[in-house]
């Protein structure tokens, strides 16, 4: 027993200095650092392997950081200190999955979080992925960036527009306007000449938006001589400028054979929000068209106002679900509870859709009575059904919606995890935690969408309350 004690001490003195000769190794590798082995000898390796991480960390080279993070042995205790220094270079090199790692051994309970750790880590997981290989990831990532609308990521968002795909152009443009960077972005303007009509607009709605007052002859031109719908976003930019006239070029085009202009016109109309363009809005839900029909469905909620619950009250019969759809989401969106018995017959729709954005319009109108619908369709074997359930959530914080997203979350299909990861940034629920986990989905686009969410918790957490 006691020849059994001492080679178990030896093999242990032996790991312990296979250990250090390994760390001797690592650090003579790198340049400037010497340690004459005495010294080394004397000391803690993991305490001389911190102040080296720090000198290292000081100088910018979070690559070194961990580099000499990882020499050491995975089970060595260290200090909060070192392992913060660890996830912060993490972060800064994108390498999200092992600052996940590094914050999780900060943190190991999801109820306890440090938001200032927390945010950055979530941003890394949208900006890391901005330049991924995959479009659809590219995507996801700018359009989260257009949602969140943050001016300090002004030059990725100026990267973006010159991305080879035409949808991560648009969006980066979307999101520089979201920034309000508009006005000082010399990329944004030169968006105006891409060769695709959709970058086109996204650039012509923010730097319209952003009141660009030197580009007012440029959208004159583009009105002018455009036929499509980049006149009328065009137009629509002349009038946030003060051209009160361009409202009637807009208003015009409403009558125009082109499905796509009028569905421009109504979009533009609703978002304008000049009283005398409810008339329009109204009439185009008798529109042939069935897009047409729905954009002026979606234009009426928008437009927000109590006039446009009759056409709306029509709208809702339409033969076409995508229309029944808007027109009962658009009645949620007017807030007035008297729509609550216009809306009710509709969470018993044929459509399971229409049944969805029904009962997430009630659902804003306080009507709780249907929660236990949507917690069924959050059920449902079609997994676009339960990915339309999620948005049906998001109109509540009632505790039993938060139960139905956190199971969504983990949904076998990415279309509901996703849904659920989007929407649970909007809720005034505890989902930190929830969103925690959604990092480690095994969707990329998942685990952008609740880096997306996180960031917008945090946002509300540290928001100062409104004064009564």
């Amino acid at each position: 027993m006691v020849a059994f004690r001492v080679s178990g001490r030896r093999h242990a003195q032996g790991r312990r200095r296979m250990a250090l000769s390994l760390l001797c190794v690592v650090f003579a590798a790198l340049p400037e650092f010497s340690l004459n082995s005495a010294a080394w000898a004397a000391s803690d390796p993991v305490a001389v392997a911190e102040k080296e991480a720090v000198a290292r960390f000081k100088a910018g080279d979070y690559a070194a950081v961990m580099k000499i993070f990882r020499s050491l042995p995975t089970d060595a205790p260290m200090s909060k200190s070192f392992l913060r220094l660890a996830f912060q270079s993490a972060v800064r090199l994108g390498q999200t999955g092992e600052a996940l790692l590094l914050y999780t051994r900060l943190y190991p309970s999801a109820d306890t979080y440090d938001p200032s750790l927390l945010r950055p880590l979530a941003l890394s997981f949208i900006t890391s992925r901005v330049h991924d290989p995959q479009e659809h990831v590219r995507i996801a990532a700018y359009t989260e960036l257009a949602e969140l609308g943050l001016p300090e990521t002004a030059s990725i968002l100026e990267d973006g527009l010159l991305d080879t795909s035409a949808l991560v152009r648009a969006r980066a443009a979307e999101a520089i306007g979201k920034a309000g960077l508009a006005l000082k972005s010399g990329a944004l303007r030169r968006a105006l000449d891409d060769d695709r009509p959709a970058v086109r607009i996204a650039a012509i709605n923010a730097l319209g938006k952003a009141k660009a007052a030197d580009l007012t002859e440029r959208f004159i031109r583009i009105g002018r001589t455009e036929e499509g719908p980049e006149a009328i976003f065009a137009y629509a930019a002349l009038y946030q400028l003060g051209r009160s006239e361009a409202l009637v070029d807009i208003t015009q085009a409403a009558t125009l054979p082109d499905p796509e202009v009028r569905m421009a016109v109504l979009g533009v109309l609703g978002r304008l929000k000049h009283r005398s363009s409810l008339a329009v809005l109204s009439q185009a839900v008798y529109d042939p068209h069935p897009s047409v029909r729905a954009f002026a469905a979606g234009a009426l909620g928008e437009f927000g106002a109590a006039g446009g619950v009759a056409p709306l009250t029509y709208a809702i019969g339409d033969e076409m679900a995508m229309v029944r759809g808007t027109a009962a989401e658009s009645l949620g969106r007017l807030g007035l509870k008297e729509n609550r018995p216009l809306l009710q017959p509709l969470a018993k729709d044929p459509s399971f859709q229409v049944r969805a954005r029904a009962v997430e319009a009630l659902l804003r109108l306080n009507d709780a009575t249907v929660l236990p619908i949507a917690v069924e369709l959050a059920r449902h074997p079609d997994p676009s059904v339960r990915g339309a359930a999620a948005q049906a959530l998001s109109a509540t914080s009632d505790q039993q919606a938060i139960s139905a997203l956190r199971s969504l979350l983990q949904d076998q299909q990415p279309l509901p995890r996703l849904m659920a990861a989007k929407v649970l940034g909007k809720s005034s629920g505890r989902v930190v935690p929830v969103l925690l986990k959604g990092l480690r989905d095994s969707d990329e686009a998942v685990r952008i969408a609740a880096a997306g969410s996180l960031i917008q918790q945090l946002a509300r957490e540290t928001r100062p309350p409104r004064p009564h």
